[in-house]
């Protein structure tokens, strides 16, 4: 009788402890569209660096059992989106033209945190080309990775120098494999990012546009996303991740720790002088705000537009449906970060 009375007693808590484990993955799945040099798994230039290295989020959840798996992709952007359809992730950190691109391809996910804005994008060409400026590129080899913000940016400056895509002959290479072919002498330019520095350094290669002199008029906004699924399975959990993500994000902002966070940067393979040169000088608070403030959705407004004029993406997009504040609001609100990152208007003008 007395086993009886426990098995029956067991068998009563059973069903109440899977309904409880519905509530609490295993894993989360964490995605970032892009690689260090060599494919090392650190990359530098935003707050998901921060909260990799620092275990932001494996400290989060140490005490839930919940482990957290960071996938870094190559093929950036769209290897994320591949990941996703294949459901793969849970979360991801993306540039806007791969982000746009999925969620108008039937992508089931929402964009539930800011990461950057006004990113530099670069121009560097072989020290023995005859090329200064963008203006004469027309015709020439050049890299280009196709697919991801950096291609948007460049068709946006491209157009603003009265030149197209196919006015030039482009090679589809990931930034860090077309700064080693332009090294090797294999391309005579290409487009990228701070990690174009190491050739100018090098003597390989001089650089004829830089985007801090446009204020990163031409750079990549991005951010974090959801999927919807795990979203509504784990609403308590996805909050958590975003309140821990907003921590990382004050940390990074501390201008105290700007040094810190270059030698974080730096594990991707690429100098800290080089991240020192591209950020130095520019509102390091603003360029990493988490916020989803209306420059950041007119920014995707107006990136899904070039991006649909350029022939880069097609089909409709829903801001509404895919912009959601409310996991964002929550974690300012239960921290006591109202005020730590100014919201800007539409134009990129900070609000009163």
């Amino acid at each position: 009788m007395r086993i009886f009375v426990v098995l029956l007693s067991l068998s009563l808590l059973w069903p109440s402890a899977r309904a409880a484990d519905t509530h609490k993955p295993a894993v989360i799945r964490m995605g970032v569209a892009a690689t260090g040099v060599g494919g090392r798994p650190f990359v530098g230039g935003g707050i998901f660096s921060i909260a990799h290295v620092n275990q932001y989020l494996e400290k989060e959840f140490e005490k839930d059992g919940i482990k957290i798996e960071w996938q870094f992709f190559k093929n950036a952007g769209p290897a994320v989106n591949e990941a996703y359809s294949a459901g793969q992730l849970d979360f991801a950190w993306q540039g806007d033209l791969p982000q746009l691109i999925g969620r108008a391809g039937g992508l089931k996910v929402k964009f539930i945190l800011g990461g950057g804005r006004r990113g530099n994008l670069y121009l560097a060409a072989r020290k023995d080309s005859t090329a200064n400026a963008i203006e004469d590129i027309k015709g020439r080899k050049v890299g280009l990775h196709k697919g991801t913000c950096l291609q948007l940016g460049v068709a946006r400056l491209l157009a603003d120098h009265g030149l197209k895509e196919k006015d030039l002959k482009i090679y589809n290479m990931d930034y860090l494999t077309s700064a080693t072919a332009l090294g090797n002498g294999e391309l005579e330019l290409t487009f990228g990012l701070y990690n174009l520095y190491f050739l100018r350094d090098q003597g390989l290669a001089k650089l004829i546009y830089t985007g801090k002199d446009d204020g990163g008029k031409y750079g990549c906004a991005g951010g974090f996303t959801v999927t919807e699924a795990f979203a509504a399975q784990y609403p308590a959990i996805t909050q958590r991740v975003v309140n821990t993500l907003v921590k990382a994000a004050q940390w990074t902002a501390e201008e105290p720790n700007r040094e810190q966070v270059y030698e974080i940067w730096a594990k991707s393979g690429i100098p800290l002088q080089h991240f020192k040169e591209d950020w130095d000088g520019q509102d390091w608070k603003q360029k990493l705000s988490p916020l989803i403030d209306d420059y950041l959705v007119n920014s995707y407004r107006t990136s899904f537009e070039d991006a649909k004029k350029f022939g880069l993406v097609r089909g409709k997009f829903d801001y509404g449906g895919y912009f959601d504040r409310s996991y964002l609001d929550k974690a300012l609100a239960e921290l006591k970060l109202q005020g730590c990152w100014k919201e800007e208007d539409a134009a990129g003008r900070p609000k009163p």
